[in-house]
């Protein structure tokens, strides 16, 4: 049988799971005490109770029975109900058996009452905290009263109370115990967190000693691809290095030969070709740009803008949702919007870059009016040297398929996603650039 049904009731995190753990069982024994034990203890407390009083009114019928008439019969008992605490009374109403029903008791002192021969019935709601009985005598029907209290047991409830108590003391102090185990989760969890947003926070194990094997996992994992990106950065711009020394060599042999005809094609080619090789390295030196910082997401995307427009492309602010400040990495995040506005103008003949900014991230839009992305090929535009070339208009200049990889790259890292979409406002590539807060 599935009970994935349950799924939609039982808690998400952790700490409420472990609750649940530790208080199902301490309310299914509560429950199980206070229903088998307890009201089967009170139950049987009353049953013996009223057993007894039953003795005093068998006594109480015999006397009425043996006297010559009513009124001799209610002489006789005069000095003897004082002592037993009973009322009786000759000229009685009909009694039935009333109860409240909730009362669990009162049904087993109807029952055992009921069982003593002449009692007509009982009612426990007439007057209350009394017990009301009908009694049929050789002398007509009587009715007789006494405290409900003497057939029920005194403080029954004691034992529930300290029940209660108690387990609410050893919640409390197993609460306590289990909050103070998870802190190192959800330290991890945080840790590991910032990591993947490009921030190394210090860390130190502690906790279960699971907790620590997996904290000290995770400190060796961090170590190693700090060092692989350490060392891939040294790497590239070693290439960087040696790349650029015979470019310079071709541009100066180049800068030579006048009158060529193909120096202006050769020279193309030549600031082509570092023009990718700058991109390139951007792409391989994301993870190494620069620390988080609060800036203004508004006036962040509006120098963007300005920037853009200054460089001569038709790039406008559209407008903003919401205000605050973000901890986002500037650097990057600049350089991933950058990539974005300079596609849109690249592919399209404007581009309108507006910001939202929600409770647990900011997303700045992209939006130009080209030929867009086909729905089947953004996954494939995110990929690092994937070159849409029947999706997006070339003819403006050429690239190397890292723009939008590297945008993409700077939302993860910042905890954030690149979603590509269709601008309804210009018809052309819309793109989310989200980032987590």
């Amino acid at each position: 049988m599935k009970l994935d049904w349950l799924k939609a009731y039982t808690p998400r995190s952790l700490m409420g799971r472990a609750a649940l753990i530790l208080l199902l069982p301490i309310v299914t024994i509560q429950l199980v005490v206070g229903v088998v034990f307890i009201q089967r203890h009170y139950e049987n407390v009353t049953r013996q109770m009223t057993q007894n009083i039953m003795l005093d009114l068998r006594y109480i019928a015999r006397e009425i029975d043996g006297a010559a008439n009513a009124a001799a019969a209610q002489t006789a008992l005069e000095p003897v109900l004082g002592p037993l605490q009973i009322d009786v009374a000759f000229d009685p109403g009909p009694v039935a058996d009333r109860r409240l029903w909730y009362d669990l008791s009162g049904r087993v002192l109807i029952e055992t009452l009921s069982r003593l021969g002449g009692v007509t019935g009982v009612d426990l709601v007439a007057e209350p905290g009394r017990v009301v009985f009908g009694l049929e005598t050789a002398h007509g029907p009587v009715t007789g009263v006494f405290e409900r209290g003497r057939v029920v047991a005194r403080n029954p409830h004691q034992l529930l109370v300290l029940m209660v108590f108690v387990s609410l003391i050893l919640t409390l102090i197993s609460f306590l115990f289990l909050k103070n185990q998870i802190r190192p989760i959800r330290r991890l969890a945080e840790v590991a967190q910032d990591f993947g947003r490009g921030r190394s926070v210090p860390y130190r194990p502690s906790g279960a000693t699971e907790v620590r094997a997996a904290g000290s996992a995770f400190l060796d994992m961090r170590q190693r691809i700090e060092r692989h990106i350490e060392q891939r950065t040294l790497m590239l711009s070693g290439v960087s290095h040696d790349l650029r020394t015979p470019l310079t060599r071709l541009k100066l042999g180049l800068s030579m030969l006048e009158g060529d005809a193909e120096v202006e094609d050769l020279e193309r080619d030549v600031d082509d070709m570092e023009r990718m090789l700058d991109t390139f390295l951007d792409f391989a030196r994301i993870g190494a740009l620069d620390d988080p910082a609060e800036i203004d997401p508004v006036a962040f995307a509006r120098d963007a803008v300005a920037d853009a427009a200054r460089g001569g492309g038709a790039a406008v602010f559209a407008g903003s949702e919401g205000r605050g400040v973000v901890s986002i990495r500037p650097m990057a995040a600049r350089r991933a919007l950058d990539n974005l506005i300079g596609n849109a103008l690249r592919h399209g003949s404007r581009a309108e870059v507006s910001v939202s900014l929600m409770d647990r991230s900011v997303r700045f839009t992209v939006e130009d009016d080209g030929p867009g992305i086909p729905l089947d090929a953004r996954e494939v535009a995110l990929k690092p040297f994937a070159r849409l070339d029947t999706a997006r208009n070339q003819n403006s200049g050429t690239g190397v398929g890292l723009g939008l990889a590297i945008a993409a790259d700077i939302a993860r890292q910042h905890g954030g996603v690149l979603r590509l979409g269709e601008s309804e406002r210009l018809g052309g590539l819309r793109a989310d650039l989200v980032l987590a807060r």
